[in-house]
Formats: structure tokens, C-alpha cells, sequence
């Protein structure tokens, strides 16, 4: 059984998709791993701490030459996977209801056609189980903290509250919106940094989480019966008076804060739109937003990815691929999420990972030559 290790490809992405620590794991279950020269550089790791570990480095060629499992950040493009072995396994995210060139349908119909496994890991199940290897979660932890920290670089001001012989600082008002992974970790980073929080979702169970992290949680009252609550944990659209009323809540709450970080996505649908140009500008000058559904279509209006722009004397954070803005532990969490997963399924005896029903029928986009997964044949 013999794993490779690809460099990323795509524009900005300084991750990897293991690390010595899951080198040497892999290696200890037995499997051969063959990591491209060069893969970890940009996460700070040295090709010669991959080959202490008990890695081959090599070109890719030779990487991935009889290869049966590729590991990625980003799926690989299928023009540069030579001589890939006909049933390989390609286990990444694979981001098959994107645009651009490093995701969408198309990519997923290349992969059938070289005969690949393609296993979408963002398409693991929200179950116990399945928790240690879940890429989304692993990475918005972290993109929930980076969020923070980009907000306090650009803001004009400190976050806690100071009292010093000169005068009085006043605390940061930092307002989540959307109380996932993300979102919790937004809110417990600026506590942290001293910041007065609040924050929305429309989970009405994410109230109690709110609170547990000592911010103020922010919730249309006058609206009942919508929980937002839909498949797997993830939100799910909400009906046009719940909208009308959230909005008219947010915006004057919006008003009066000094920072604002979105954090809202539905799986496959566009990022929904929480703010608008006219809740911006009754922000106050100085301002900052940060908008980590960007690349999905932007929680706010006016928001730019890749670009830090300003509105109406407001900033707005649009900066692409969040994680890899830390790459050195999100290539660790991500190592470990992929390792979790083999692990989970390595069969002792045939020396390979066999997967179950119920999370490989999840997962898998392409086999023997074909589009297999039902969200994809719809």
C-alpha cells in the first residue's frame, strides 16, 4: 500500500496533507508514503523531516508512480496526475460545487474518467464517529481565530477595555454572525482579547453555546417556530418573514459595533447575505468586517475575495482560503483528520483501508470510471 503526498497547486494554499507525525504513522501501519519534494515547505516542514520520519521524497512522477491512495489539501488536477494507477483513491477536499479551476463538476467528471476514487472529505457525515475526521470543522476552528486576528490588524483601536493614568480605553463591540465552528471559536478568540461580544444565528439552539462563552446572544423573539436547524448540524434557509425581521434586529444592532465577523454558509448553495451596503454605512468610520464566506458569494455586500476594500469609511476583510493564513497547524489538523479516517478503515490483513457504507457512500464522488454520488446526479 503506497500513499502520496502531492505539493498544492493552487494559487495561495501553503498547507499540506501530512506532516512527519503522520508520516510516521502511516508507515507504522505498514503502508509506504512518498511525499513530493517540496510539499511542506510552505507549512515550515523540510523534506528531511518527511524522510526522518520514513518517507521516499521524490518528483511526482515518482511519487506517484503505482500510488494507491493520493492525499491532498485541494483536489489535484487530473492533467497532473501521471500514469495515476487505474482505482487510486484521491482523498482531499475536493470542492465539487465550486467554480474556478480547483473544483466543480467538471473536475469530478476528469477524476471518473482516470478511473480514481475521488473521496470528498467535506463530504464526511456529522457523526460521533466520524468528528476526528472532519476537515470543515478542523479548518474553521482555525479560520474562526485567524478571522479575529485579522479584524484587530486592521481595526484602529485596542480590543479590552484599559484604564490607564491618560484616560479610559473602551472595550472593542465585536458582533459574530453565524455560531458554527467558526463562529464559536470568533467569539471565544476576541473574549480572549478582551472585546465585548455578541452574536446571531439561526439556530435557536446556539443560544446556550453563546452564552457558555460569556457573549450576548442577539435572536428574533417575535418570529416562532424556526430553529434554522437543517441536516448534519449545518443551518438551512430561512422563510422570508424570519429574514425581514433578523434584518430589521441586525440592523440596529449592527450600528453600534466596532467590529462585525460573518461566518454563515449552506453546504452546495451560495453564501447567504447577512449585510447590506446600507447596514455598512451605518457603521461607524473605522470599522472593520470580516467576511469569511467570501469565497462562497459573500455574506456582505461589497465584500471583495482576496481584497481588503473600504466602504463607506468601513473595512471589509475578504481574504481567500482563511486556514492556509496558518499554515502550519491547519496542515497539522487536516494530516490528522486524513490519518483518522485511513486509520479507521485499515484492514490488518489486506494491509489497506476498506471502507463501510455508510461513510464511504458519503464521501465518494467517482468509481470504476463513473460519477457514483446521488447529490451529483440529481
Amino acid at each position: 500500500m503506497k500513499i502520496a503526498v502531492l505539493k498544492e497547486t493552487a494559487a495561495g494554499e501553503r498547507r499540506v496533507s501530512a506532516t512527519p507525525e503522520t508520516v510516521k504513522k502511516f508507515v507504522g501501519l505498514g503502508a509506504a508514503v512518498a511525499v513530493e519534494a517540496g510539499a511542506g515547505a510552505t507549512a515550515s516542514i523540510a523534506d528531511q523531516a518527511y524522510a526522518d520520519a520514513g518517507a521516499t521524497i521524490g518528483g511526482r512522477g515518482d511519487v506517484l508512480a503505482d500510488a494507491d491512495i493520493v492525499l491532498g489539501v485541494q483536489g489535484p488536477d487530473p492533467d497532473a496526475l501521471p500514469g495515476l494507477k487505474q482505482g487510486a483513491w484521491i482523498v482531499a477536499g475536493l470542492n465539487p460545487f465550486g467554480a474556478g479551476e480547483h473544483g466543480g463538476r467538471a473536475r469530478v467528471d476528469r477524476y471518473a474518467a482516470l478511473g480514481a476514487e475521488a473521496l470528498a472529505m467535506e463530504f464526511m457525515p456529522r457523526i460521533t464517529r466520524a468528528q476526528s475526521m472532519d476537515i470543515l470543522s478542523s479548518q474553521s476552528n482555525l479560520a474562526g481565530y485567524k478571522a479575529v486576528l485579522d479584524a484587530a490588524a486592521e481595526y484602529g483601536r485596542a480590543f479590552p477595555m484599559m484604564m490607564t493614568a491618560a484616560g479610559t480605553v473602551s472595550a472593542a463591540k465585536v458582533f459574530v454572525m453565524g455560531v458554527g465552528v467558526a463562529g464559536l471559536q470568533a467569539i471565544a478568540t476576541a473574549r480572549r482579547l478582551g472585546a465585548q461580544v455578541s452574536a446571531t444565528d439561526v439556530r435557536a439552539a446556539t443560544k446556550e453555546q453563546i452564552l457558555s462563552l460569556g457573549a450576548k446572544p442577539i435572536f428574533v423573539e417575535s418570529v416562532k417556530g424556526i430553529e434554522g436547524e437543517g441536516t448534519g448540524g449545518y443551518a438551512t434557509e430561512m422563510s422570508d418573514e424570519y429574514k425581514a425581521a433578523q434584518a430589521e434586529l441586525v440592523s440596529s444592532h449592527i450600528a453600534k459595533q466596532d467590529i462585525v465577523i460573518t461566518t454563515a454558509l449552506i453546504p452546495g448553495r451560495p453564501a447567504p447575505r447577512l449585510i447590506s451596503d446600507a447596514q455598512v454605512a451605518s457603521m461607524k468610520p473605522g470599522s472593520v468586517i470580516v467576511d469569511l464566506a467570501v469565497e462562497a458569494g459573500g455574506n456582505v455586500e461589497g465584500a471583495v475575495a482576496g481584497e481588503v476594500v473600504e466602504r463607506h469609511g468601513v473595512k471589509i476583510v475578504g481574504h481567500r482560503n482563511v486556514p492556509s493564513r496558518l499554515a502550519a497547524d491547519a496542515s497539522a489538523l487536516f494530516a490528522r483528520n486524513l490519518f483518522n479516517f485511513l486509520s479507521a478503515f485499515w484492514d490488518k490483513e489486506a494491509g489497506k483501508p476498506v471502507l463501510d457504507e455508510e461513510i464511504g457512500n458519503a464521501i465518494r464522488l467517482t468509481q470504476g470510471g463513473k460519477v457514483v454520488h446521488e447529490r451529483l446526479l440529481a
